[in-house]
């Protein structure tokens, strides 16, 4: 249980904090922090989660990297459901919490603002199709889970492996929040288009399929070409 709970509070906190920036932050009148600032605090809440809970769950956050690491011979496939749900779930009350906040403010409208949803066509922030969605989430998603064995691989130096991951995180968001408003993780995904409401949930497919296609191709590259055998 304390497993699960790690990986909610994970979720919990990269929802809150990454959309949570987007939605509050980035726009904000002047002081704005727009794509750059939203990337980062992407990639910061998993840094600063990974070094909080990674010890007790592995820090996984994102049903992608579970599957992916399954894949890739670093978890057991009996308890990736598990926490696949405390994922999702954390996720969801990331995301409720946030809406909560975010509708203090006069005029605040989840579903036209599109609340950091993910989205492909006329709801990508620039337009793209869903076939270069689909490419960017799948090869970004398969990059992330390569950076994340690379760095937690015991030939790697030890404690700084959640700088790597965070940091890596941050630069998929820097090249793909104008493609899809970058997923690479289905339960951000879940967590934000059940509050946008519409759209958000009727593309919401694409963001489970693509990023788990490209963690599984991610953990098998890196187990089969990268990974040193005892």
């Amino acid at each position: 249980m304390k497993k699960l709970f790690a990986e909610f509070f994970g979720t919990f906190w990269l929802v809150f904090g990454g959309c949570g920036s987007a939605v509050l932050a980035a726009a904000y009148p002047e002081l704005g922090i727009g794509f750059a600032g939203v990337a980062l605090a992407f990639g910061l809440t998993v840094l600063t989660m990974a070094y909080a809970v990674g010890h007790i769950s592995g820090g996984h956050f994102n049903p992608a990297v579970t599957l992916g690491l399954v894949a890739g011979g670093r978890f057991q496939a009996k308890d990736a459901v598990s926490y696949i749900i405390a994922q999702v779930v954390g996720g969801i009350v990331g995301a409720a919490v946030l809406y909560a906040i975010a509708s203090g403010k006069a005029g605040f409208d989840a579903a036209t603002s599109g609340f950091a949803s993910n989205g492909f066509g006329e709801h990508s922030p620039n337009g793209y199709s869903l076939g270069a969605v689909v490419i960017a989430e799948i090869l970004l998603t398969a990059f992330f889970l390569i950076i994340i064995h690379g760095a937690t691989d015991k030939r790697a130096p030890a404690g700084f492996a959640p700088i790597a991951i965070g940091l890596g995180l941050t630069l998929i968001h820097l090249i793909s929040i104008p493609v899809s408003n970058t997923s690479v993780n289905p339960a951000r995904s879940t967590a934000v288009a059940i509050f946008q409401g519409g759209w958000a949930l009727e593309q919401l497919w694409v963001f489970w399929v693509a990023p788990i296609i490209g963690g599984i191709i991610g953990g098998l590259i890196y187990r089969s070409l990268l990974e040193t055998k005892d």
